[in-house]
């Protein structure tokens, strides 16, 4: 597993959520937005995947992943990419678990404040009708990659 810096985990924790890239039986790429439960300097990510739908079917066939944010006011980004496992429910640690339900607090209540401040959005609180996961994606990250364009780095 590449070791993940602390920079590139606060970034994907500000976006909260990142676009998921996997591979079908065909060799397509699909996309998808998946919520950041967790990141390890280690190399772990937690990905939340609510409805078992095309991603899912494609990680059961094969575990290549790729995940990216980006700050479209900072110009910058991170890419992820990896190999994903799907942990069933059952076999997730208790501190996992716990941060799906701190994620979707948090969530509410960003659109609550939003909602108050007339912020256009959503008219309803659909954070507050996901599904509980019935399993959580964990990528074993073996690259990350700066997405910020060279010349816009600051020189030290």
């Amino acid at each position: 597993m590449a070791k993940v810096a602390e920079e590139v985990i606060h970034f994907f924790k500000k976006q909260g959520f990142a676009i998921v890239a996997t591979l079908n039986s065909g060799g397509s790429i699909h996309t998808a937005c998946k919520g950041i439960l967790k990141i390890t300097p280690e190399g772990q990510v937690y990905l939340v995947d609510l409805y078992m739908g095309r991603t899912y079917q494609n990680l059961r066939k094969n575990g290549v992943i790729s995940i990216a944010a980006a700050d479209e006011h900072t110009f910058s980004g991170f890419s992820l990419e990896g190999k994903a496992s799907m942990i069933p429910r059952d076999k997730l640690e208790p501190e996992i678990l716990k941060a799906w339900d701190v994620l979707i607090v948090s969530r509410l209540t960003s659109r609550l404040l939003k909602n108050i401040r007339e912020e256009k959005g959503h008219p309803a609180h659909p954070e507050a009708l996901l599904p509980s996961p019935k399993y959580m994606i964990m990528m074993e990250v073996k690259d990350v990659i700066d997405l910020t364009p060279k010349h816009l780095k600051q020189s030290v």
